[in-house]
Formats: C-alpha cells, structure tokens, sequence
C-alpha cells in the first residue's frame, strides 16, 4: 500500500538492502520494527519491497524524530543483528522531500 503522507516538506529514510541466507528470526524482528516505527513520534508511514534487493522507505517529520528511532533501543537491537546476521550489505539514505505527487483509479 502505498502511505498517505502530508504535504511537503517531510523526510524519508530509504533503506536498501541485501539479504544473507539465514533467517534466524528475521521476519518477527522485521514485523517488530514496522510496529515499533509506527508508534514512534513523528511517523508518517512507510512502504517496502523485498526480491533479490530489498527496499523499504519511511516517512518521517523532521531529522530530529529520524534521530529518536535511529537511536530507539529495540531499533539498535534489531540494527546489530542486521549486521551481523541478515544483511549481506545495506545502505542507508536520507532525503527531505520538496514535492509530491499522486495518481489513482
């Protein structure tokens, strides 16, 4: 689905990555941090995509409240397992977003 956001200016984090072969946990870690994200202040929505290449990006008000999750603590959590498990290779980026626009059936 794809996140109703507000008009701009607002941030988005996106982060690509690519998977190794184990799981180990993986999924409910993944459904875990979706959920956590959405409680955070300043959560906008977010959308993610996952083939050979994942890519999932969140919205989010302003740099600060990008900063309180980057340093949340099941966030960190979940952060050093990508490392050190999950993630073959990842990047992250942020953006602030000028303009938006849409289009529906």
């Amino acid at each position: 689905m794809i996140s109703q956001t507000p008009d701009p200016p607002y941030y988005a984090v996106i982060f690509t990555s690519e998977r190794t072969a184990v799981n180990n946990g993986y999924n409910e870690m993944a459904e875990r941090m979706v959920e956590l994200a959405k409680e955070q202040p300043g959560y906008l929505g977010h959308e993610s995509a996952r083939e050979s290449l994942g890519i999932t990006v969140s919205y989010w008000d302003s740099l600060e409240a990008i900063k309180h999750w980057k340093q949340n603590t099941e966030h960190l959590i979940a952060q050093q397992k990508g490392r050190s498990e999950w993630y073959a290779s990842y990047k992250t980026r942020i953006c602030r977003v000028e303009r938006d626009y849409s289009f529906s059936i």
